[in-house]
């Protein structure tokens, strides 16, 4: 059975999706872009502040659901531009801890709104 995880502490779905879907022991988050939920607007700043707004996003999501960041087992970073990887990272590496989770990272034409960062997770209800 699916289960809706929806928090007013990030942003409302925009479209026919939600924040997140609970089956069974895992957590399937939507991509996450750096709107501050509590103005709907893009942080202002580059990438490190849509990423660390990004990934606040994921957390309180998590949050709702009852669990925090050292549950998420995967992550998917959707990059406007790969040269931004290295700062993402440094702001990813101040939300996870060892063991981290996989990852994969990669680069696409565009995200939506112009961001410069979308962050997806899946994380495991222990």
């Amino acid at each position: 059975m699916k289960q809706t995880i929806s928090t007013p502490q990030a942003p409302a779905a925009i479209g026919p999706y939600s924040q997140a879907i609970r089956v069974g022991n895992l957590i399937y988050s939507s991509g996450q872009i750096p709107i501050n939920p509590a103005t709907g607007v893009f942080v202002e700043g580059g990438i490190k502040e849509q990423t660390r707004q990004s990934l606040s996003n994921i957390k309180a999501i998590l949050e709702e659901a009852g669990i925090s960041m050292r549950n998420v087992i995967k992550t998917t970073v959707f990059l406007a531009d790969m040269n931004d990887f290295g700062d993402m990272n440094a702001v990813y590496a101040e939300f996870f801890s060892e063991p981290y989770p996989a990852r994969s990272a990669v680069a696409v034409n565009s995200l939506p709104k112009g961001a410069l960062i979308e962050i997806e997770v899946v994380a495991t209800i222990e």
